[in-house]
């Protein structure tokens, strides 16, 4: 088990030069030049993370992580909390999207209880999750911290380790996932927090909420960072403010991936909520990191625009559970081909553009 200071020491920026090989081994290719737009951006990404030219991605992990949310008792989601771990008997079934996309790329889908309130080793037997439980779920961040700060750093420490354990395992390829009723609300309250949006203007739907609760939504949002005091570097005291046991489970796992220098596919809203309080903590896991999709939860977008990244896919989903890491694993393994399969022109034997 290493500690988050030592995790944090290790990650280090992409070599410089491997990216270069890799740009020119691409530009030599025998297509027109960038004709494969975002793929050939993708494949150089997956070298230069790596180190290697000729990179496979035989053994790919999603970890969903779950949490539950004290919020909800504001009436901020249309689903009662009890479907949070419902929705993990459906995932142990295999009935699930994310189940159902892990399967068609080759993955294995990791279930973490980081704070469920229930027990679902008594629910669904042992050894059928990974059970890194902190809480029984967060407190009400309206009425008080969701974790103390100490809970916070707990979570982000039992992502590295995920990380860090798959890896050594024979991991090469990450993805994350989340499961929590009233996430959404924690994730937009995160943004607001590290960006200094108003909750107003990013507020979104989550589960389908109509426009008064969605106002409503933005209001207690509003009103909890009001009342709190905080910096907005200081990703630890964000989380333990207004986040949940899952979100800080993803941003350690993130941090975990860069630290082992293996790619990260990070999935929807929630989980680019984990991203952003890892890149606030250490900007360099950007370089690690692949945004697989854009949900169509208007904050999404803004989480984005702050770290300037771009996503693979414009498919109008805010499922979460990885479902978008899960889809974007196909394009991996095809932009790897680019670099283990194509040939340059001299290889081909085809004359290249003037």
């Amino acid at each position: 088990m290493i500690t988050t200071k030592e995790a944090l020491f290790g990650i280090v920026l992409p070599q410089e030069n491997m990216r270069i090989q890799a740009q020119n081994h691409i530009d030599a290719l025998a297509i027109p030049h960038n004709s494969l737009g975002v793929i050939t951006e993708l494949a150089g990404k997956l070298a230069t993370i790596t180190a290697n030219m000729k990179p496979i991605f035989d053994h790919k992990e999603l970890f969903v992580f779950a949490g539950d949310h004290g919020v909800t008792a504001e009436g901020v989601s249309l689903f009662k909390k009890e479907v949070t771990k419902e929705m993990i008997g459906n995932f142990l079934k295999g009935g699930a999207a994310v189940n159902v996309f892990a399967e068609n790329a080759d993955a294995k889908v990791n279930i973490v209880d980081m704070g469920v309130d229930g027990d679902l080793e008594a629910i669904y037997g042992e050894n059928k999750i990974i059970n890194r439980k902190i809480a029984n779920g967060t407190k009400n961040m309206v009425n008080e911290p969701a974790m103390t700060r100490d809970e916070a750093a707990k979570a982000i420490n039992i992502g590295i380790n995920l990380a860090v354990d798959a890896v050594k395992n024979g991991a090469n390829l990450l993805g994350t996932g989340d499961m929590g009723i009233g996430n959404t609300t924690a994730s937009t309250a995160i943004l607001a927090a590290v960006s200094g949006l108003a909750p107003e203007d990013i507020t979104g739907r989550g589960t389908g909420l109509c426009p008064e609760d969605v106002a409503k939504k933005a209001a207690i949002i509003k009103k909890v960072l009001a009342r709190r005091r905080f910096s907005r570097n200081d990703s630890i005291g964000i989380l333990s403010m207004v986040g949940g046991f899952e979100i800080g489970g993803i941003a350690g796992l993130i941090l975990g991936a860069a630290y082992c220098k293996v790619p990260i596919l990070i999935d929807g809203y929630i989980s680019t909520a984990g991203a952003l309080l890892a890149y606030n903590i250490n900007p360099a896991v950007k370089e690690y990191m692949i945004f697989t999709h854009v949900s169509n939860e208007k904050a999404h977008i803004k989480m984005l625009e702050y770290m300037d990244v771009k996503p693979l896919l414009h498919l109008d989903m805010r499922l979460g559970e990885g479902t978008g890491a899960a889809l974007a694993m196909p394009l991996i393994d095809a932009a790897a081909a680019i670099l283990n399969k194509m040939l340059t022109f001299a290889q081909a034997n085809v004359t290249p553009a003037k």
